[in-house]
């Protein structure tokens, strides 16, 4: 299975920016997807997931109101509008797919069975 993430890049504060994620290699679509994003020398943290059946979301406090995550169902594609950027949302970005679980467990950045992209950094100047 090939995850790969694309749309990263430098945003002005205030601005929006849409990631998008693609995962490849298996006729399995009953996939949870998700974003996590990490910043040098801090631990990868759940930005905003959802299940594989959908519809529930996970949005973390700190992006929650700003984020839209969307995926139509059984897709194997995945967005994340970021809206109203910050320079604290500078990260890189990884998507995290896997088989057949909830939004808040594909979300955890400890799971062994997620399949990861290689991330796209996003940076949010001032």
């Amino acid at each position: 299975v090939q995850v790969e993430e694309s749309g990263g890049g430098l945003v002005e504060a205030g601005h929006s920016r849409t990631l998008t994620c693609v995962f490849s290699g298996t006729t399995q679509n009953d996939y949870a997807m998700g974003w996590l994003r990490q910043v040098p020398g801090k631990e990868r943290e759940g930005v905003a997931c959802i299940g594989w059946s959908g519809p529930d979301i996970y949005y973390s406090d700190a992006v929650k109101g700003r984020f839209s995550l969307s995926r139509e169902r059984w897709s194997k594609t995945m967005s994340l509008k970021m809206d109203d950027s910050r320079p604290e949302d500078t990260a890189v970005y990884y998507c995290a797919i896997r088989r057949g679980v909830t939004h808040t467990m594909v979300c955890s950045p400890h799971d062994r069975s997620i399949y990861w992209g290689s991330g796209t950094q996003v940076t949010v100047f001032s």
